[in-house]
């Protein structure tokens, strides 16, 4: 794996055949090929004897397309979906809309033991993990246990492996809660008059459309300016960083 020195985002050798994609994703070779066909997947790297390899981004798509599947949302809304992402993504930020996705389910929560939590997570946990999973708000102790956002939890343990301390994770939350109910509030009293004259069925509906289509503008929105916060980091000299 490396590094793309202009995003900080991984990258990585496509190696797996379809039958090992498909193995690894709990999918189908037929699977995978139809939603290739459907423009769902990216075309494989071809390589000798014409055979296609596939990589991590492929993984993270099909994950997501599982997730939003158990959300209901049919192919054509999953297509959409999908048109709408920037082309550019990567594996990591693929995951990360993935998780957001997992969010809105209402019983992503659950009350697991060490052991359990460690088999879910994929690896072993160490009480340095767990501190870090608690501070990212991934996990909370219960009585012995951990209550566990199941949605989160497999982004929060690839974070275990970033370079970053306790305290700047904890820094980082309280800046995107505070913005997140800013934004929230605002948008708010923007479809307020929308939805004041119609019957409650009706605001009900149209929250659920609306919801998965702000969610993905607000992370869309995020990630690009994180990016450009980044390109004009780097373009500091170390004095400047200093100050």
């Amino acid at each position: 794996m490396t590094t793309d020195a202009e995003t900080g985002t991984d990258t990585e050798e496509p190696t797996l055949t379809i039958d090992e994609l498909a193995a690894r994703a709990g999918t189908t070779v037929r699977t995978v090929r139809f939603y290739s066909t459907k423009g769902l997947l990216p075309p494989p790297v071809i390589g000798a004897r014409r055979v296609g390899h596939y990589g991590q981004e492929h993984l993270s798509r099909l994950a997501l397309i599982e997730e939003l599947q158990h959300q209901g949302m049919t192919l054509a809304a999953i297509e959409r979906y999908l048109g709408r992402l920037p082309r550019d993504l990567s594996a990591h930020d693929l995951a990360i809309h993935r998780a957001v996705v997992a969010s809105w389910a209402p019983d992503t929560v659950e009350t697991l033991g060490r052991t359990e939590l460690e088999r879910r997570a994929g690896r072993a946990l160490d009480d340095e993990d767990i501190e870090r999973l608690v501070a990212m708000d991934v996990i909370a102790p219960d009585d012995g246990a951990f209550r566990v956002d199941s949605g989160l939890l497999r982004l929060g343990v690839r974070l275990l492996d970033v370079p970053v301390s306790q305290e700047a994770i904890l820094a980082s939350r309280n800046v995107l809660i505070e913005h997140s109910r800013a934004a929230a509030h605002e948008l708010s009293q923007v479809f307020r008059g929308e939805v004041s004259q119609r019957a409650a069925q009706d605001v009900k509906s149209l929250s659920a459309h609306m919801q998965p289509l702000v969610v993905q503008a607000l992370l869309t929105t995020f990630q690009r300016s994180l990016r450009e916060e980044l390109r004009e980091w780097l373009k500091e000299s170390p004095e400047d960083r200093d100050e």
